[in-house]
């Protein structure tokens, strides 16, 4: 999904789904230009409404810290969740 700016995309979002109850936000952007004019804020809600209208119960986002506040003040709050650092030997 996307944001324009006349013909131009501006920003960004994909929506996963798993085909049952959950969804998964994956690389939104907004090009640097465009950024602190809510066009994050309006997407991740978009594809909130969307998951929601197709099914989904739970829709899920990893972040790195700095984003915090914001997927904070869009509804998200923190889970418990799990992560393999694949990138590792598995003798380990």
């Amino acid at each position: 999904m996307g944001a324009y700016d006349g013909d131009r995309i501006v920003g960004f979002v994909n929506i996963a789904w798993d085909g049952g109850l959950h969804a998964f936000i994956l690389d939104p952007c907004v090009h640097p230009d465009f950024r602190r004019r809510g066009i994050a804020t309006r997407l991740v809600k978009t594809a909130e409404t969307l998951a929601r209208q197709r099914g989904a119960h739970w829709l899920h986002v990893d972040f790195e810290p700095h984003l915090t506040d914001f997927y904070r003040r869009c509804g998200f709050r923190p889970t418990a969740a799990g992560l393999i650092d694949l990138r590792q030997d598995q003798a380990q």
